[in-house]
């Protein structure tokens, strides 16, 4: 603490927000600039590793488990550090951005956790990413509130004790926030933004309310990110003064190069890890971006055609519960997107049916709960974790000893039967257009077609397309994918989302700039990384 204090940062091309001044404090600009001049050098060298790394997966067309690691995964005697007692139990957690009335009904929905999402369901807009925050202070001082201008409906909190508990995702390594700059100008790490600012407005008023800072870290893709992110936690609590091992950390395992890393990106946060989670779509996604020269072997079906019991799907997802409960961690399950219809039942009974063999089967291979994307999604995955839980909090117990997964079998792509389709090529474009225009004004969790989709949903969508053409994928109806066929059917639900909507409403959205951005990022020769890399620098707000 005697060291002098970091410069402060400069809020730039921003419109001043309603009470941004209580979230955005000298005392709290200084931290995340503390952050930034300790932690960014690092970050910076980890995403220049990741290109590195890219190219030789490119010339040896595999991966494998590190040999350089192997004492870690060897050693039988390490665990990660107990649960705390309000994060024992996550048997259903419901994800979500930070929006107001998305936080009083996450938090009341009857979930065990609530995915406070800064990530791929926000878009990350100046309002998003401060606002955010406020209500989040706001909900643990009991403050929030919310009425629906539309409807005049009243949204408040339930008692304390009837809360969902909070595990806020902030945004990957890769993203900048463009908004907050150093002396220098350089842009600090979304990353250390949207984590510095909740962890020094929250830290205490959550360890007096029995809870702590939890975290969801998201696209993480080897160990060293992970120890990076453990010596964020251990500065952060040395520098305002909290003690170390409260913060607790979940890593989603949605990146194909941590899928050969999970012992060891636990072993790296054992003193705060709390679990992982098995993710699908950004997992298909680093899939088709880090073998997307290796051929026809690693060309992806339809996405909806590779469900979770694909074999190399379940390969990951049965090594991941096995890996944590050897260590002693949690195990969470993937998303039940589905959207309910207070105008289709028959749709609720098919789609529920579905949600419900879902959660069964995370429940019976030994996951310790999973994910839904609305309330009323939570009563059904609650009901098949109860089935296999009853009373107890979690199932770390089964060791699950019977798996054995071998490096091959994560990226046996090609042991799947199906295989591309003209109506998943359309679907791709559709999805595609229709998340990013609303992304681009704003919104990151996305109803379409009947399901909630974030950024997630995109990439898979653009890579797909991107991967069908560059691999010359013959679809079902004989037509070969090419540019020209991915523009003509882009043009072609262009025109038909103007009939849809109407001149007006057309007009008036981001339509065209979707169309063109979905086009530029699946039919450019290079590869863009990230979409919302490109989508950030044109993004309103």
């Amino acid at each position: 603490m005697s060291a002098p204090a970091p410069s402060p940062l400069a809020i730039v091309d921003a419109e001043p927000l309603p009470r941004q001044e209580e979230v955005l404090t000298e005392a709290a600009l200084a931290f995340v600039a503390a952050l930034h001049r300790r932690f960014t050098p690092r970050r910076d060298e980890l995403l220049a590793r990741r290109a590195e790394r890219r190219d030789a997966i490119a010339r040896t067309g595999t991966l494998d488990f590190l040999p350089e690691t192997a004492a870690v995964r060897a050693d039988d005697s390490w665990r990660v550090a107990p649960a705390p007692e309000a994060l024992n139990d996550r048997r259903v957690e419901i994800t979500g951005p930070t929006d107001r009335r998305m936080t009083v009904n996450a938090l009341n929905s009857g979930a065990k956790v609530w995915l406070a999402d800064f990530e791929d369901a926000s878009a990350p807009t100046w309002e998003n990413v401060v606002l955010g925050q406020l209500n989040l202070i706001d909900a643990y001082r009991r403050t929030i509130d919310f009425t629906d201008p539309g409807s005049g409906k009243s949204y408040a909190l339930r008692p304390d004790a009837e809360l969902a508990t909070v595990v806020m995702r902030p945004r990957g390594w890769h993203l900048d926030e463009r908004h907050l700059t150093d002396q220098d100008g350089a842009r600090v790490p979304g990353a250390l933004v949207d984590f510095g600012l909740y962890f020094f407005h929250n830290a205490e008023r959550l360890i007096e309310l029995g809870k702590g800072p939890y975290f969801y870290l998201p696209k993480t893709e080897s160990h060293l990110e992970a120890r990076l992110w453990n010596e964020v936690f251990v500065f952060a609590q040395d520098h305002l003064g909290v003690p170390r091992g409260t913060v607790r950390a979940t890593v989603l395992i949605e990146t194909i190069t941590a899928a050969y890393e999970m012992e060891e990106i636990l072993y790296e946060l054992r003193d705060h890890a709390s679990g992982l989670n098995a993710g699908r779509w950004d997992y298909l996604f680093s899939l088709v971006k880090n073998f997307r020269d290796g051929g026809a072997k690693f060309v992806l079906p339809d996405r909806n055609a590779v469900t979770m019991t694909a074999p190399f799907m379940r390969a990951y997802t049965e090594l991941l519960v096995r890996t944590c409960h050897k260590r002693g961690a949690h195990a969470i399950g993937g998303m039940a997107a589905f959207i309910p219809s207070r105008r289709d039942p028959e749709a609720n009974r098919a789609a529920f049916e579905k949600v419900r063999a879902d959660k069964d089967r995370e429940a019976d291979d030994g996951f310790d709960g999973s994910w839904v994307a609305h309330p009323d999604l939570v009563p059904i995955a609650r009901e098949s974790f109860d089935r296999v839980l009853g009373d107890r909090p979690h199932q770390k117990d089964r060791l699950r000893e019977d798996v054995d997964v071998k490096a091959e079998d994560l990226i046996a792509i090609d042991s799947l039967d199906a295989r591309p389709t003209y109506a998943g090529l359309v679907n791709a474009v559709q999805v595609g257009i229709r998340y990013i225009e609303a992304w681009l004004r704003g919104l990151g969790a996305v109803a379409i077609f009947g399901l909630m989709e974030d950024a997630a949903t995109a990439e898979i969508s653009r890579s797909q397309i991107w991967q069908w053409i560059n691999a010359g994928v013959v679809l079902d109806n004989g037509e070969r994918v090419t540019a020209e066929l991915a523009r003509e059917i882009a043009a072609g639900e262009l025109a038909g989302i103007r009939a849809e909507v109407g001149e007006e409403a057309f007009a008036g959205g981001t339509w065209q700039q979707a169309h063109d951005l979905l086009l530029q990022v699946s039919l450019d020769e290079d590869y863009a990384d990230f979409l919302t890399l490109p989508a950030y620098e044109r993004l309103k707000g």
